[in-house]
């Protein structure tokens, strides 16, 4: 469902106005205490944030694909750690539900994700898994009404504030491909589950990551999403696909926060008696920078429209989040090269979005599985 072209400008407007005037001042203080602030979580939920991919009918906001980037494109103007607390609702903590789920488990649960009320995490990753999603090891082995979960999750965004979890275990030991893979989603309050302390990042504070530990978790049977076991990785293929473009649009809105930094800066820093944005060297960097910014925008909006109209995107999908990922870091480089040293200390923004976006060649499937993906699809179209 697409919004009409005046709602969706207010809703774009009331994104940036609230990125520009509530988000971007409190930058470094969210970056040095590592806490989004409580009235910030509830300024998310007034405007809808939590609930922006998921449908109308259950209390979302129900927008397309492309709607979505643009949203995103504005969030992606400010500190990255800011996206992250609505980013598990929007994306892979609740889409799988949206998809997959039966009428009973999302009349329950979706208008409680939509409204930011229950938070969603999406626990794939092991220790021992991550870009090779079909070597899940946790295990649910089903006991009559229930099925006994164990095993470790890591790295799991947003799992200490989460109140449930799209959870993927293996239902058959004796599969070991991912046809033994099912899909959960389920509350994160059940006798068994243990979240472990927040990890210590690189950047983007103010996001946390957590292990989620699984000890003879006794999860109800209905809490399978779907009718049948053994779905669950064609499950999280199809969400990582729509979550790589949604990643792909944050990204693209970084790269234009760092593109105006980095010009703003030049015209501001002079040496040599003149401003250093006209020297060109440092044109050339701009320049560049606007250009893969541009290529971006332009990537992750065509590729919107596309699986708006039913086209199955899941190269192009891989094309967007490999490219912008990293453009964004290519970008935060030059940024911090036209800031010169004060892009190395942290009194300027240039040395926070340097490392934050690091993460961003990395969730959502790697740079080289991205690679993977677009290659195996271009030999298989080809044969």
């Amino acid at each position: 469902m697409s919004l009409d072209a005046e709602t969706r400008e207010q809703l774009i407007s009331s994104v940036a106005r609230f990125v520009r005037e509530k988000l971007v001042p409190i930058e470094d203080k969210v970056s040095t205490e590592d806490r989004v602030p409580d009235d910030v979580v509830q300024g998310m939920r007034d405007l809808g944030l939590f609930g922006l991919s998921i449908p109308a009918e259950y209390g979302g906001l129900g927008l397309s694909m492309e709607e979505e980037a643009l949203v995103c494109f504005e969030l992606g103007q400010t500190s990255p750690a800011f996206r992250s607390v609505i980013g598990t609702n929007v994306g892979i903590g609740s889409q799988g539900l949206v998809m997959f789920g039966r009428q009973d488990q999302k009349d329950y649960w979706l208008p409680k994700i939509a409204s930011g009320e229950v938070i969603a995490s999406f626990c794939l990753t092991e220790p021992g898994a991550g870009s090779d999603a079909a070597s899940v090891r946790t295990t649910a082995i089903r006991k009559g009404d229930v099925y006994v979960v164990n095993g470790t999750k890591r790295y799991i965004t947003n799992a200490a504030k989460a109140g449930a979890f799209t959870l993927m275990a293996r239902t058959n030991p004796d599969n070991k491909g991912a046809g033994g893979i099912s899909a959960f989603f389920l509350p994160s309050n059940l006798k068994g589950i243990t979240v472990g302390k927040p990890e210590k990042k690189m950047g983007q504070q103010g996001a946390h990551i957590h292990d989620v530990i699984f000890e003879n978790c006794e999860v109800p049977a209905d809490c399978l999403i779907g009718e049948k076991e053994g779905e669950g990785f064609k499950l999280a293929m199809q969400v990582l696909d729509r979550g790589r473009l949604h990643i792909a649009a944050v990204c693209v809105g970084v790269s234009e926060r760092l593109v105006r930094d980095s010009t703003t800066y030049a015209m501001e820093r002079e040496q040599f008696g003149q401003r250093i944005a006209d020297f060109q060297m440092i044109q050339a960097m701009l320049a560049d920078s606007k250009m893969e910014s541009y290529a971006a925008r332009c990537m992750v909006l065509e590729t919107a429209r596309k699986r708006d109209q039913g086209v199955n995107i899941a190269m192009e999908a891989s094309c967007c989040k490999l490219f912008a990922s990293e453009a964004v870091g290519r970008i935060a480089d030059r940024n911090v090269q036209i800031h010169g040293g004060a892009g190395y200390v942290a009194d300027y923004a240039a040395e926070r979005f340097y490392r934050d976006v690091r993460i961003f060649r990395l969730y959502e499937g790697t740079s080289q599985i991205q690679q993977m993906v677009i290659a195996k699809s271009l030999l298989r179209n080809a044969s």
